[in-house]
């Protein structure tokens, strides 16, 4: 098995910047491939995540009405969710809520209980779902551009930007490319990707204290909305927004967009107004006309396409990869299992887990903030997922990404990542 990655680290698209909640599927659309993939993926990573040393906060959400007309889609919620397998939900009311939630504004008038939704860590999961893939056969190909592809004799022959690759199966995965993807190399595509974008604030771990579940808006047909959530790292996160542009690759966050979410966060959270934000970011989701995730196989070219992941990806991630098996066998492919397959130890990035600074022969912390240490940066500069970028890096171990956004190590960082980036990092570089 071959992983084609056009940028130079993975995780560099669509999979970058999400709110890293692990749903339960309870407002996915019904009987919709999305909400298999969820719920698979759900099951599927409750079951591995210890062997895997994968990350798990078990907070609980509330889904919260702001107002009349939000509370009267609450019923219709809670009915959702329970036709979805979501049985645990409950309507609660606004004083049973403030009772969970003491620093929530007293203008929140009632609430879904969602005991199931969960906190997990957005990149160590995939590094090690790859990681897994790796040790047990697999190669990857960074900085590796898909051009176009023939398919003669029940083979496939995929030009790239770094020669060509045989294959017998292809599964087409290109996030905000995967129309394009499949124009280039099919000829043809059943879906356009209008890419939305998501952004972010970020404030200061003091402002954690202030909430113990994820804490949900009624959602709308085009967005889940802006949601408060604490993350594995110690932060508190306000996000995202929608917006729908033609950019493919402008991940930007813009001054408007951000205060609206300070306010917005500040509105629902008061205590928020006195915490300092440490940064802001912005993911790109790959939305498309269509209220589902585009997964079809051509099997008469050995093709899957996986398209239309939207902002639950994470969460379907490993239902995906289920689903898409189950095409792959219907079309008459098959391998033999492996036998005893490797199952490696994902990195521990979370404010709670066994990081590396608290074990003997660390060498140097580096990033104070974050308390990343040399001995961790030199481990993410080698190996076939080296980070080759500084937001490679940053996703492997959080270096710069704390209150002081890298003023402080940037010059050390840049000393000990000399001929390891494809473009050097100097001191003055602003890279998100």
């Amino acid at each position: 098995m071959a992983v084609v990655e056009k940028a130079s680290d993975i995780l560099d698209g669509a999979s970058k910047a999400n709110s890293a909640i692990l749903h339960t599927g309870f407002d996915a659309p019904p009987g919709s491939v999305e909400l298999t993939c969820i719920q698979d993926g759900y099951r599927e990573y409750r079951e591995i995540y210890a062997d895997m040393g994968l990350v798990l906060e078990e907070t609980g959400a509330f889904v919260v009405g702001w107002s009349d007309e939000e509370v009267a889609k609450l019923e219709g919620i809670l009915a959702k969710a329970h036709g979805n397998g979501v049985d645990d939900c409950s309507l609660i009311s606004a004083s049973e809520l403030l009772r969970h939630e003491p620093s929530l504004a007293d203008h929140a008038k009632a609430a879904i209980t969602v005991p199931g939704e969960c906190l997990i860590d957005p990149w160590s999961a995939p590094y090690a779902y790859l990681q897994q893939a790796l040790d047990n056969g697999a190669e990857v190909f960074v900085s590796c551009t898909v051009t176009g592809g023939e398919f003669e004799a029940g083979e496939w022959r995929i030009a790239t930007s770094r020669g060509s690759l045989r294959t017998r199966q292809v599964i087409n995965c290109a996030g905000l490319y995967g129309d394009v993807v499949d124009e280039d190399v099919l000829g043809v595509t059943d879906f356009h990707i209008t890419p939305r974008k998501g952004q972010f604030v970020v404030f200061d771990k003091a402002a954690s204290s202030l909430l113990n579940a994820v804490i949900l808006p009624v959602p709308t047909s085009r967005t889940k909305g802006v949601v408060l959530f604490r993350t594995v790292f110690g932060n508190l996160a306000v996000g995202p927004t929608a917006e729908d542009q033609d950019s493919r690759d402008d991940a930007s966050s813009d001054k408007a967009a951000i205060e609206m979410l300070i306010a917005a966060g500040v509105d629902k959270l008061p205590g928020l107004a006195n915490m300092p934000v440490t940064a802001v970011y912005a993911g790109l989701r790959p939305a498309t006309q269509f209220q589902d995730y585009q997964i079809s196989a051509d099997a008469a070219r050995n093709w899957i396409t996986v398209g239309g992941i939207r902002s639950t990806g994470l969460s379907g991630a490993l239902g995906i990869g289920q689903y898409v098996f189950k095409l792959y066998s219907q079309s008459g492919a098959k391998h033999p299992a492996i036998a005893d397959p490797v199952v490696p130890r994902a990195k521990v990035l979370a404010q709670s887990g066994p990081r590396d600074w608290k074990s003997a022969g660390y060498g140097e912390i580096v990033c104070h903030c974050e308390l990343v240490t040399a001995r961790e940066i030199n481990k993410a500069l080698s190996g076939p997922l080296a980070a080759r970028s500084l937001q490679g890096l940053k996703r492997q171990t959080r270096v710069t990404m704390g209150r002081c956004q890298g003023f402080f190590c940037s010059a050390r960082l840049a000393e000990i990542t000399t001929g390891h980036f494809d473009e050097p990092l100097s001191e003055g570089d602003d890279d998100e």
